[in-house]
């Protein structure tokens, strides 16, 4: 007189737990649309980041030659909140040719995609 015990409380369960991970995936959907994206939020802390650009001047200043590109902008970016101000008055600094100083006191966060182009194909 023994009772079959395999499975059956597993079995009982399972719809409860497929119930609740269909109402979470419910609640998460109706979550996710209620968000909205603050574009100019996302613009203000891009452009509040300028040690982006310090990526793109290593590569033109390795590009031109200078071996010890990293150790300069080192000195420039560490433990300082950099402004664009300092980037364009280091960039006037460099020993560059003319059309790479123009093209980095053009460039700005917001435009600087470094090869995610590339990367991305």
């Amino acid at each position: 007189m023994q009772r079959d015990l395999t499975d059956s409380t597993v079995l009982r369960n399972l719809g409860v737990a497929f119930g609740h991970s269909f109402l979470g995936w419910k609640s998460l959907q109706i979550g996710i649309a209620k968000l909205e994206v603050s574009h100019a939020a996302i613009l203000d802390d891009l452009n509040a980041k300028t040690k982006v650009l310090v990526e793109a001047i290593q590569t033109i200043l390795r590009k031109n030659g200078d071996v010890s590109a990293y150790e300069k902008l080192k000195k420039l970016t560490r433990g300082v909140k950099l402004s664009v101000e300092q980037i364009g008055e280091f960039i006037e600094n460099l020993n560059i040719p003319a059309a790479d100083r123009k093209l980095f006191l053009e460039l700005t966060p917001k435009k600087y995609v470094g090869i995610a182009s590339k990367l991305v194909k």
